[in-house]
């Protein structure tokens, strides 16, 4: 029998937070703020109501409706907001809602580089091939004079494609908004006939949603590389294992997932639950070609402590004026 909960006040309850990123919040959050640290998603908490009535969660906590009527607003510890406008559609309240400004696209755009560079020289097959010291399959590719694509060309993207010219790769954009004067923008299928390697760097829109899937994708060039660093739900796990499964597609880098926090549920082992999406993804993570990261991208030393003073400047102007300084606006 579960004990009744205690109601305790806190000025903002912290869901999802990590060791490190405790200890920085921590050391900078003013004292006088009383706040709760709490590792957990919403949904492990098993919470019947919210302990506070300023919350703030990253992209894998679920919200209640019912939680709606005793909050009065919700930051999202990410530069993506898109779960936190679909709550505002759902509970259909005014509540205010903030995300954070770019405090990661350096690091999320070299996580994204780093990747593309692990799949062409063949990094998992390597190390496992350090048991026999036999370098036979281990051909890599070179960066330089490869074509990369980037899809979405804002703070990350461009961060993307500035290190990409670094490696002397041929870069080209795709975005609706032209932002770099210096870079060749393209429309999108012309972009995918021309890549080796295709970065989705989009916010997730109506629009955006399933983009690039197997109709999209499939005039690539075999074997070319496909990485997400954005939204899974952009690009569809079912047809990204299609194009594997025919070698349209030489190699995948995926740190965002579709049904992403039941994904984070069921790997930490607080769901059993294992529907289609969550069986393709585990098929595929022991693929030589395949790179799967728990959304970790944004995770250096620098970008955290950035993002914690982002945090924490939100947190304590919306205690003081019921306002966030990046608000989420449904369109």
């Amino acid at each position: 029998m579960r004990l009744r909960q205690k109601r305790i006040h806190y000025d903002v309850v912290f869901y999802e937070v990590y060791d490190q990123e405790r200890d920085f919040l921590q050391h900078m959050l003013p004292r006088h703020i009383k706040a709760r640290y709490v590792p957990q998603t919403i949904q492990e908490c098993h919470d019947n109501y919210p302990l506070s009535s300023l919350i703030s969660i990253r992209t894998q906590s679920r919200i209640p409706l019912s939680w709606a009527k005793n909050l009065s607003g919700i930051l999202a510890r990410t530069q993506g907001y898109d779960h936190l406008a679909a709550y505002q559609q759902k509970v259909q309240s005014h509540i205010a809602c903030g995300y954070l400004g770019p405090y990661c696209s350096r690091a999320v755009a070299e996580h994204a580089i780093m990747s593309m560079m692990l799949l062409w020289r063949q990094a998992k097959k390597q190390i496992r091939h350090f048991n026999t010291f036999l370098r036979d399959g281990l051909m890599g590719q070179n960066c330089s004079c490869r074509r990369a694509l980037v899809v979405g060309v804002g703070h990350i993207g461009s961060q993307i494609v500035d290190m990409a010219r670094g490696l002397r790769m041929e870069v080209r954009g795709v975005d609706i908004q032209k932002r770099l004067k210096n870079l060749q923008y393209v429309f999108l299928k012309k972009g995918i006939l021309w890549a080796d390697v295709v970065f989705c760097a989009l916010p997730l829109t109506d629009q955006t949603n399933k983009m690039l899937n197997y109709a999209t994708l499939k005039y690539l060039k075999k074997g070319a590389l496909f990485i997400n660093i954005s939204r899974g739900e952009i690009s569809p796990i079912q047809d990204l294992k299609r194009l594997l499964s025919q070698k349209i597609l030489g190699g995948l880098s995926l740190d965002v997932y579709e049904q992403e926090s039941l994904l984070a549920d069921y790997l930490r082992g607080h769901s059993k639950k294992k529907n289609r999406v969550i069986k393709t993804i585990l098929s595929l993570k022991d693929r030589d070609n395949v790179l799967l990261t728990p959304h970790n991208a944004f995770n250096t030393e620098q970008a955290l402590r950035q993002k914690t003073a982002m945090t924490v400047g939100s947190v304590v102007s919306f205690l003081k004026t019921k306002k966030f300084p990046y608000p989420v606006r449904i369109l």
